[in-house]
């Protein structure tokens, strides 16, 4: 699985040279599959590259948080995934499932974008990061579901 995620890093490698080049890396985690294989992919090219996990808030283990109930589905399984040491990332940022439903249900129109609840929680956090390594950089992250299989779930309700 991870193998096959490096792939996706290259992806952006091609497609996003630079300048500036990618300073940071920022994925909602489930199995870690995608985040270690596309931080690895970037990593590899880019050593200065901020790797940031991203989890629910009520479960935010990673964090240092201890394990709870949320509805992100995807992630925030309780403990950390096995394949996922603590040093294949630099910041884990819990976000809490309010926001995540929150921003899932804004419009996004004029993106195109119509996120499901698991990418939600990674839609602000690239921007405070970038917001926070300031001019000059830039921050990608990877939105690996839409919200159409959502539409009849407490998502929408």
């Amino acid at each position: 699985m991870v193998g096959g995620y490096r792939r996706l890093g290259e992806e952006l490698l091609d497609q996003l040279p630079g300048p500036p080049p990618i300073s940071a890396f920022c994925s909602y985690v489930g199995t870690a599959g995608c985040f270690l294989g596309v931080s690895r992919a970037l990593a590899g090219a880019l050593p200065a590259l901020h790797r940031a996990v991203v989890e629910p808030g009520e479960s935010a283990v990673l964090s240092g948080g201890p394990p709870g109930i949320h509805h992100i589905e995807g992630g925030g399984i309780g403990h950390r995934p096995p394949q996922l040491d603590p040093a294949d990332y630099d910041e884990a940022l819990a976000v809490p499932e309010a926001r995540a439903f929150e921003t899932a249900r804004q419009p996004r129109v004029p993106r195109a974008y119509f996120p499901g609840p698991q990418p939600a929680p990674t839609s602000q956090p690239p921007i405070d990061i970038a917001r926070r390594l300031g001019p000059g950089h830039r921050v990608v992250t990877i939105q690996v579901d839409s919200g159409l299989k959502y539409l009849t779930s407490q998502l929408y309700p």
